[in-house]
């Protein structure tokens, strides 16, 4: 019998809603996706205003903080780096390491944080040469351990005769390496300030009208008013 007959007709399938389907999957995910993506970006920004530095003051307290934090770990770690090198079990100078970590921020601490409340015109060294100063710490606990000093060149013995280790940090970054931006932002407030200081002594002259004082009296226009012998003006 026909499908036209007195029988019901099949139902037929309309290709819209399977084509529109899809369409409505990746319209409802997508959102969720950028929401994920942006996240990150939202932490960043909110944690921004904490680190902001406006005074060298502030820069100064936060060089000290962090170099002071970061003492007893690089003295732990100079004495582990040359027990390695000179191939001697670290282990066992590990406790006096660590009782020589607190000892140098006990003696060092204090007068890095004098020395960067000082104003910056009256500082007679710099922090980086106080925290030098501190190597004698872990000098000490690898020489009473018996760890045989490596050989050193003459320009290196000359200049830091009392780091037989080799172990004076050349930079901020040498003790911590989140204390290397500090420092150059300190750096960089300091300078700032000393530059203000020395534009505001520069200017106090010109304040006062003294290097006006020749042109009120007419002395460089002179010459414009003088005649040549022919009665004409020069």
């Amino acid at each position: 019998m026909s499908a036209t007959g007195t029988g019901t007709p099949p139902p037929v399938t309309s290709a819209v809603p399977s084509s529109a389907e899809p369409a409505r999957r990746v319209g409802t995910a997508e959102p969720a996706g950028r929401i994920d993506t942006a996240e990150p970006a939202r932490r960043v920004v909110t944690a921004e205003p904490a680190r902001r530095i406006d005074t060298v003051e502030e820069a100064a307290e936060l060089l000290a903080d962090g170099a002071v934090a970061a003492l007893p770990g690089w003295v732990e770690r100079c004495v582990e780096e040359a027990c390695e090198r000179a191939g001697v079990a670290a282990a066992d100078l590990s406790a006096a390491a660590h009782a020589a970590g607190l000892q140098c921020v006990a003696e060092t601490g204090p007068p890095l944080r004098e020395l960067l409340a000082t104003d910056v015109d009256e500082q007679q060294t710099t922090p980086l040469s106080v925290l030098r100063s501190a190597v004698r710490f872990p000098t000490q606990v690898l020489a009473d351990g018996g760890v045989p000093a490596p050989a050193r060149d003459d320009f290196d013995a000359s200049r830091f005769p009392d780091d037989p280790y080799g172990l004076t940090p050349a930079s901020f970054a040498d003790i911590d390496p989140d204390l290397g931006p500090i420092s150059i932002t300190w750096g960089a407030a300091k300078a700032f300030e000393v530059l203000q200081r020395r534009r505001g002594d520069s200017a106090e002259p010109a304040r006062r009208g003294d290097s006006a004082e020749p042109a009120r009296r007419g002395d460089t226009a002179e010459p414009a008013r003088r005649m040549d012998p022919a009665g004409g003006q020069r």
